[in-house]
């Protein structure tokens, strides 16, 4: 079996996340990468599998309603800002997550 994910991999998403893993938190992750491959690769040798069309949700007979739209009263973007830790004007300012 085909390695699909590498360790440099794990670490350039964790980094991403900001959540940086140790050298044994790659390695676990990496393993359930293997087990999930595998597992897909079970999945995959099923005749016909590229015929089934994919589901939206496991129950056919799932009955959702939506709520009616109602309009509320926000709060005042003033006492909205007393829980920020910075902003500039009326937006807050937030740490870049994204490269």
């Amino acid at each position: 079996m085909e390695k699909r994910f590498t360790r440099e991999m794990v670490d350039d998403y964790a980094d991403k996340l900001l959540i940086g893993l140790t050298p044994e938190e790659n390695k676990m992750v990496l393993d359930e990468f293997d087990v999930i491959d595998a597992q897909i690769d079970i999945i995959n040798e099923i005749p016909g599998i590229e015929e089934v069309e994919p589901m939206a949700h496991c129950l056919d007979d799932f009955v959702y309603e939506l709520r009616e739209d109602e309009e509320e009263e926000s709060i005042p973007i003033d006492d909205a800002l007393l829980n920020c830790d910075d902003y500039v004007g009326s937006e807050i300012k937030v740490p870049k997550v994204v490269g």
